[in-house]
């Protein structure tokens, strides 16, 4: 026999699913939003994060709290997101290192790349620059590839660790230049730049030297975008110099745990796109060397996925492991 609800409970059932959505939808947020950056403090990325946390803030109203979180390359902090509840509340600023390298570079890197991530929105690239000390006789990269080649084993080039995007930016050159140069790991991009601008590196390829070039301390010879860098107008790509294939860049984006309601997704995605035409979030990211990418959540996990897939030949060329 068909049992038939009381009309009271159909009623409140109803009025249930109606706040529920208005909790996921319209009401959202109605607390403070904790921002995830798996880096530390003073860094690129954390620059990101509190560029955007700012923006918003403005949009939604809501405070947005910046939680730096560094260790284990990015692993650290993005273990610790996945496991917060998909209701919004927790955001994390999603990386080529953590979601496209070190999947390929750690065994146990304790998150799927993919599955345990909802896309919410791109914000933009750096792309790798060239650098070489403001005194070297190295004025392009036909240079560096004419004296590697004279002297194998001679020159060489700096990054972050082994695995870091300007690790895995110098073997992709290397390959294609195929040359044999020398790569000399540090605690962080920071100190690297130091030696190429003592002289001590030969070069570099790094995210994070766009302060240093405008400041004149070192010299840019080559971007590695599909374009010319608008902070740098006057530095040419690897493409235009001939070096083809030459593409090396770190993405930033935003992301929440997986299951997290669409309407939330969609909610930030709108946050961070109103921010971007308000002017003032993408000044704050282009003062820092970022190339604007914005977009809806699903043009972001298609990159996403295509980033993923890229690294897997980059890491492979490399025969980088940090296990």
């Amino acid at each position: 026999m068909t049992r038939t609800l009381p009309r009271r409970h159909v009623v409140a059932g109803i009025a249930l699913a109606a706040l529920a959505t208005t909790a996921f939808g319209q009401a959202y947020p109605s607390k403070p939003i904790r921002l995830i950056v798996p880096w530390p403090a003073g860094g690129a990325a954390d620059s990101v994060g509190r560029a955007v946390a700012e923006g918003l803030r403005m949009q939604l109203g809501q405070s947005v709290i910046v939680d730096n979180i560094g260790g284990a390359g990015g692993n650290i902090g993005t273990q610790q997101f996945i496991r917060q509840p998909a209701d919004g509340y927790t955001l994390l600023l999603a990386t080529s290192s953590t979601n496209s390298a070190n999947p390929y570079l750690y065994k146990k890197t304790g998150f799927d790349p993919m599955k345990d991530f909802v896309p919410v929105a791109a914000l933009g690239l750096i792309p790798s620059v060239m650098v070489v000390a403001a005194g070297s006789p190295h004025k392009s990269p036909a240079d560096i590839v004419k004296a590697a080649k004279a002297a194998p084993g001679k020159l060489s080039y700096g990054s972050g660790g082994v695995g870091n995007s300007a690790h895995l930016a110098g073997e992709l050159f290397k390959s294609i230049a195929k040359i044999d140069v020398i790569h000399v790991p540090y605690k962080g991009s920071s100190p690297a730049l130091t030696d190429v601008m003592a002289g001590q590196l030969d070069f570099m390829l790094d995210t994070g030297a766009y302060g240093q070039i405008k400041g004149g301390k070192i010299h840019a010879i080559a971007v590695a975008s599909d374009k010319r860098h608008p902070m740098l107008p006057l530095v040419p790509t690897f493409d235009e110099l001939g070096i083809k294939g030459m593409t090396m860049n770190a993405w930033y984006g935003l992301a929440s745990p997986a299951g997290t309601p669409a309407a939330v997704v969609d909610k930030v995605n709108g946050a961070v796109q109103a921010a971007f035409k308000s002017g003032e979030l993408g000044k704050r990211l282009t003062d820092i060397g970022v190339e604007l990418r914005p977009g809806d959540a699903g043009s972001f996990a298609t990159f996403w996925k295509s980033e993923l897939d890229r690294y897997a030949g980059l890491v492979k060329l490399t025969g980088a492991t940090l296990d």
